[in-house]
């Protein structure tokens, strides 16, 4: 079981962040990527929906014998976390906890923004989370076109920057001096949110605290991958165009994604009704 691969699932390509940061912090251990290009952004669906769609894939997945599930996504993990560790035999590691934890650390004035899709922030998981440290002041706001232009590749144009400067606004009213980046597309969007936020806000992804929490639970239930063999590395996405996601990944993250496999919608439990034509 310790030379299975680890399955890491997105919405779409944001959740690579992750899966490079974990290939960085462990390099002998193989990785499954799902990306459910398909159905993405996950976040104007109904709870509902990206729970099903979740647990589909997530399914797909310990059904390919992974040995740790990882939700790269934060409104997946808004939506099946408990139901996710009820469900599998296999560890399941998520985004939000591992980001909340890194904000915690960085604030200085106890003022911290939570920039996600409307999904996770309608869900109010992050003030969940945060719950446990009542002195602080959280901000959330709903950025919902920012998936959308990561997805097709646009990090910096000016209608980008626009929405960005909308979005953010009440977040700088705030005073924040802590952001965190609740969506894993959101990493990609640093060029643009450090533009408009301004040097004094601090902005805090999930990937590497993630990979960190990827390496303490495979350490402590034995599962870390000692057999000296070389790891593999799979890509697959649900949506008919893997050349664009090839291409994506390729821009954000260098040459290491070479080949996306299509993961067919009918090779999944998936109601028909949400299997698009």
């Amino acid at each position: 079981m310790s030379e299975a691969p680890i399955g890491v699932f997105d919405s779409g390509v944001g959740g690579l962040t992750v899966a490079r940061e974990i290939r960085a912090q462990l390099p002998g251990e193989s990785l499954l990527y799902v990306g459910d290009t398909e159905h993405t952004p996950y976040g104007p669906k109904p709870i509902a929906d990206v729970r099903r769609l979740s647990l589909a894939i997530l399914d797909e997945l310990v059904e390919q014998d992974v040995k740790m599930l990882v939700i790269a996504c934060n409104t997946a993990s808004a939506a099946v976390l408990r139901d996710a560790r009820e469900r599998y035999d296999v560890p399941v590691v998520e985004v939000i906890a591992p980001a909340v934890r890194a904000a915690v650390s960085a604030t200085h004035n106890n003022r911290i923004g939570v920039l996600g899709t409307e999904a996770t922030v309608s869900s109010r998981a992050y003030d969940d989370a945060f719950a446990a440290a009542p002195h602080l002041e959280i901000f959330s706001q709903a950025c919902p076109m920012f998936v959308e232009y990561v997805e097709r590749g646009d990090t910096t144009s000016p209608e980008l920057v626009r929405y960005a400067e909308e979005y953010l606004a009440p977040i700088k009213a705030a005073g924040v001096d802590t952001v965190v980046l609740g969506c894993t597309h959101y990493p990609f969007l640093k060029g643009v949110l450090g533009y408009v936020l301004g040097p004094g806000v601090r902005l805090v992804s999930s990937d590497v605290e993630t990979a960190q929490d990827v390496y303490r639970v495979l350490a402590s239930n034995g599962l870390l991958n000692s057999s000296g063999r070389a790891p593999q590395y799979s890509y697959r996405a649900t949506g008919e165009n893997t050349e664009a996601f090839v291409n994506l990944a390729g821009r954000f993250l260098g040459p290491d994604v070479r080949h996306v496999e299509r993961l067919m919608t009918e090779a999944i439990n998936l109601p028909p009704s949400m299997r698009r034509a």
